[in-house]
Formats: C-alpha cells, structure tokens, sequence
C-alpha cells in the first residue's frame, strides 16, 4: 500500500521564501557568478535547530508587541525588549540575551517567545527548552538504547546561536542539575552565544541557592539585569 508523502516544511519547499532567488538559496549573476541569498542562511539556521526543544509553540507563533497579553505590560517594561528586538541581529551576534523574572502567568513565557521568533525570522537557530525537559533529554542519553550521545546533544546546545530556558530554577536540585546547567550556559558564555531565561525566582540569592552561583553569574554577564514582569496573573484575568 502507497503512503502519502508527508509535506515538506516551508522551508524546504521549493521557491524562495523571499522571492529573490529560485529556491536554491543562490542568485546568479549576469556575469554567470553565483552569490548567496539572504533565504540561504535563514534555511541553514532553521535546519540547525531542527529537532531541538519545543521550537516555537503553535500558541506563541502569533506573539506580538501589539497583542495581549504583551500589549498590557509595563510600557517601561516593553522599552528594552523593543530595542533588543530591533537590533535582534546585532544582539545575537554578539551573544547578548534577556532575563525574565516574575510571578506566574505574567507574561514572561511570552515575551521569551517574542524574543526568539524574532530570532528566528532573521534566520538564526533558536532552541527552546524548559529547562525540566531539558534535563530530561541529557539523561536520556544515557540509556544504552539512545539514538544519540550526550556530547552531540551538549554541542548543539552551546553551538545553537539563541537558547531559551523556561521556568529556571523550577527543576529539583542536585549536584548533577547544577554540573548540568553550568556547563551549558558557561559554554555560551565563552563563545559569546545569546540566552533568553524565564524563571519564577524574583531574588537573585535564592536563584543562586538553587541553581548555584556561578550559574547566575555568568547568566548576568550574558543577559545583564533580570526583567522584573510584575503584576496578576493574566491567564486566570483573561479566564475571567
């Protein structure tokens, strides 16, 4: 019995997504050089970060300034993810992030997945784990059975050019996490890699009791200061 080919992703199909090159991710010249389009190093960052965490949640892929439950923040708040935003190329380049840090459900997810959508419109890699399931993928390699090893996982982690990790600091403490989380994030931090960090920890001392100090430090070095994202929680006002 024939089975249907599946679809391939947009960007696999043929065409460019930019309308300038014919699909190939090259442009030939009148000259009958050949030079690269800009889809080609969208295509190579997506094809990067292919099969890595959640990706962009299909509840996150409409994420705006202009909707809610972004448009209802602190516009004092919203100012310095704007600007991130805007030089998103330049910031990710140079292996800045943002911190996010707050009580549940206000807005902090959503703004993270704003940050890396923008990322990724520009053709940069983004994985995005929470960071519960993110440990759970490195002992995952562990199992005699697994189809990959924990240095191939280790070095797309630190190689993807944004990581997102959600709810810090939510996952239990154990000398193995703390190993696990400075390892990763202190990689990116030696070769410049952007970090977008979400946690429900708002005191800096208590984040450094449960994820360790180095760990802190090196994130305040790549994202700077904690964006507090105060306020109700806006799933159970919305539902209201």
């Amino acid at each position: 019995m024939l089975r249907p080919v599946p679809e391939p992703p947009d960007d696999e199909r043929s065409g460019c997504p930019l309308g300038v090159c014919e699909g190939n991710g090259w442009i030939l010249q009148e000259d009958g050089t050949a030079i690269a389009c800009e889809c080609r190093e969208r295509r190579i960052g997506q094809a990067a970060s292919r099969g890595m965490g959640t990706g962009i949640p299909k509840r996150f892929r409409g994420v705006s300034f202009d909707r809610k439950p972004i448009c209802d923040l602190d516009p004092f708040v919203l100012r310095p993810v704007r600007m991130f935003v805007e030089g998103i190329v330049e910031n990710v380049e140079a292996g800045r992030g943002l911190w996010f840090t707050g009580d549940l459900g206000t807005g902090k997810t959503s703004l993270a997945m704003l940050v890396s959508r923008a990322a990724e419109k520009q053709g940069k890699s983004v994985a995005v784990y929470p960071v519960t399931r993110l440990l759970a993928e490195i002992k995952d390699t562990y199992d005699s059975d697994s189809t990959g090893s924990y240095m191939q996982l280790f070095r797309r982690l630190c190689s993807v050019d944004m990581l997102q990790l959600d709810d810090l600091g939510a996952e239990k403490r154990t000398e193995w996490v703390l190993e696990q989380l400075y390892a990763i994030v202190n990689e990116r931090w030696q070769d410049e890699r952007s970090i977008v960090v979400t946690t429900n920890i708002t005191d800096l001392d208590d984040l450094r009791e449960q994820i360790g100090s180095r760990t802190v430090s090196r994130l305040l070095e790549i994202c700077g200061d904690p964006l507090p994202i105060m306020g109700p929680d806006l799933r159970l006002t919305s539902a209201g």
